[in-house]
């Protein structure tokens, strides 16, 4: 099974989004620069993601994107679903005629493993995710503090 850059970077785009929205409306092309993302790919997945009501979009200056519900009410499995990227390990895309119209041998394993997929992606949030960039960051911003202070500063703030 893979998933497409389509799934990636719509998921990618929504986290950057996520991160900024409390700032006001974010514009693609922010995204687009801070992600590497075409800026007309972000338009088509935004296009995608405004119909499935994930993201509202507001026009004129000072616009952009911003979050529909809040970060812990939208799923992962939504965000790829909105896109329209299949979550399918099978060869057959589900139609069991993987092996000259009847399905294989393995054919219950993938359907399995499709349905373990699913269900841990409906299961992580935006806000999940949101919430595991802060603290990396967080973290990130303390071991600089640590560098700067030198380890006893540190070993005494401690």
């Amino acid at each position: 099974m893979r998933l497409t850059t389509k799934g990636r970077f719509a998921v990618t785009a929504m986290l950057d989004l996520a991160l900024r929205q409390g700032n006001g409306p974010v514009t693609l092309a922010g995204i687009s620069e801070r992600q590497r993302i075409s800026l007309s790919y972000l338009e088509q997945l935004f296009g995608k993601l405004r119909r499935r009501k994930l993201v509202d979009s507001v026009r004129g200056p000072g616009g952009g994107y911003c979050l529909a519900r809040a970060a812990q009410e939208i799923s992962i499995a939504e965000i790829i679903r909105a896109v329209d990227e299949p979550i399918d390990a099978t060869q057959c895309g589900g139609k069991e005629n993987c092996h000259e119209k009847e399905r294989c041998m393995t054919h219950d394993l993938w359907v399995n493993l499709n349905a373990t997929i699913y269900d841990y992606l409906t299961s992580v949030t935006l806000g999940n995710l949101v919430d595991s960039q802060l603290a990396k960051q967080h973290g990130a911003e303390v071991a600089v503090l640590i560098d700067k202070r030198g380890p006893k500063a540190a070993a005494a703030a401690v």
